[in-house]
């Protein structure tokens, strides 16, 4: 019996208007009331939450959050964790070379409407960005360091054909084995920047833990490369129709797409499948 579900959110549970569907967030509600506990698993922060689940905080009581740098339980934060400021900055000056690229500090106490926090920029001069102003748009703060002994959520943002992101990637990947550096959305210019031995699979293991669950009983949703530890973290691992071939390659079942709120049906087949003492259907 499924006791816990957990799912990434952009292209997983929500789709491009960046919002949960009525549908999304009734299915929520109807699996929680059956006593069933949900949460995002995702690289947004928390205070995201307000807009993306429309401020609907029993949606979001129990998560994971910037990729499981932050957890919350039941309403209650359990875990954080932070990348150190001097190998942000040592990242800051590799990159500062390669034009379009730049490392983005989040102050993820100063959320707006589009972002994670409030934007400063490292590893690229104002001239640069400005050259790259479609990309970067106009809302943000040029440092020549890193001003901060550590960062909860930072990632590098990137100007650049999709192929050369995932290059850069891999490069990333051997040049600071201290970091971790995820794709988090499919084909995306973005790559999320980690503390190495930390990943959405670890969280879902602290937070089933926490609960005193076993890995059976947990159901996780996903589709991009950060949800690939945490796809591989429990035997019931689900990936959208829309998700990357590789990805979709690794998970044990599969439903629809994303855009057809599977992530929503899928919890309501659950609650169904709970109340008959059955499997869901999805996973049959």
């Amino acid at each position: 019996m499924i006791k816990l579900a957990l799912t990434d959110l952009d292209n997983t549970l929500i789709d491009v208007s960046g919002i949960a569907s009525d549908h999304a967030r009734h299915a929520i509600h109807v699996a929680l009331d059956a006593g069933i506990r949900f949460g995002p698993v995702t690289g947004r922060v928390p205070a995201a939450m307000r807009w993306m689940l429309s401020g609907d905080e029993r949606c979001s009581a129990t998560g994971a959050f910037v990729n499981g740098q932050i957890i919350y339980v039941d309403g209650h934060k359990v875990r954080e964790l932070s990348i150190d400021g001097a190998l942000l900055e040592e990242v800051a000056q590799y990159i500062k070379p390669r034009e379009g690229v730049a490392l983005a500090l989040c102050d993820i106490t100063r959320l707006t409407k589009l972002s994670d926090g409030a934007i400063s920029y490292v590893g690229a001069t104002a001239e640069e960005l400005e050259r790259h102003k479609r990309f970067f748009r106009s809302d943000y703060q040029v440092l020549e360091h890193v001003d901060r002994p550590s960062y909860i959520k930072t990632n590098l943002r990137c100007d650049i054909p999709p192929e050369e992101v995932a290059s850069l990637q891999e490069e990333l990947r051997t040049r600071f084995p201290e970091l971790s550096f995820v794709l988090p959305q499919n084909g995306g210019q973005f790559i999320d920047v980690l503390p190495r031995g930390w990943d959405k699979g670890k969280a879902v293991l602290f937070i089933v833990d926490y609960l005193g669950l076993s890995l059976d009983e947990v159901v996780v949703f996903g589709d991009s490369d950060n949800d690939l530890a945490m796809l591989a973290a429990v035997p019931n691992s689900v990936t959208v129709a829309n998700a990357v071939p590789e990805v979709s390659a690794k998970a044990r079942w599969h439903i629809g797409l994303c855009s057809d709120d599977a992530v929503a049906d899928a919890l309501l087949d659950i609650v169904n499948a709970n109340a008959r003492g059955a499997a869901p259907s999805f996973m049959q």
